[in-house]
């Protein structure tokens, strides 16, 4: 099967649900609405067609610029079947980041979703223990997403004059 024909098989099981259908890399790529993610892993999961049953990676990446659609969750999958993978996206609010877990299909999602919510504040909705998993319990934020200065500017040390950027050059 190829990339087309999966992303075809998709496209007939949700119809109107699929957007931003491409491969790219040896990897296809979808976008799914947020409240669609159990059913599309459900699909992709019991399909014997396609055989989805291992998730390489779980994820999330922060574009504040995107009004209400602020997060977005990457799962990788991989169908050991097939020898094909697939990328897909939802989009979420930073203000309401709920998404349904999927531990209870792939057990290694348990983890992922938990450094997820730690790093982005991603809330795995059904999660059996949705704690921090590297951060300290006392965060009050979320360090991956783009929300702060990358530097301190009021640091001395890494003045460009120290680095021979700016001033004159003899």
């Amino acid at each position: 099967m190829t990339h087309e024909q999966i992303i075809e098989t998709l496209e007939a099981a949700f119809a109107g649900q699929l957007s931003d259908c491409d491969t790219a890399h040896g990897i296809s790529s979808i976008t799914i609405p947020a409240a669609a993610n159990l059913k599309v892993l459900q699909f992709l999961y019991d399909s014997e067609d396609l055989q989805f049953r291992f998730l390489t990676d779980l994820t999330a990446v922060h574009y504040p610029n995107r009004t209400n659609e602020e997060l977005c969750v990457v799962y990788h999958l991989h169908s050991l079947y097939l020898n094909k993978r697939l990328r897909v996206k939802l989009y979420v609010p930073v203000a309401a980041p709920k998404v349904f877990t999927a531990s209870k299909l792939f057990s290694g999602a348990n983890w992922m979703e938990r450094e997820t919510f730690d790093f982005f504040g991603v809330e795995f909705v059904g999660h059996p223990n949705l704690k921090r998993i590297l951060n300290v319990d006392e965060m009050d934020y979320f360090p991956m997403r783009k929300e702060y200065p990358m530097e301190d500017p009021t640091r001395i040390d890494k003045d460009d004059e120290m680095f021979g950027r700016g001033g004159t050059i003899c």
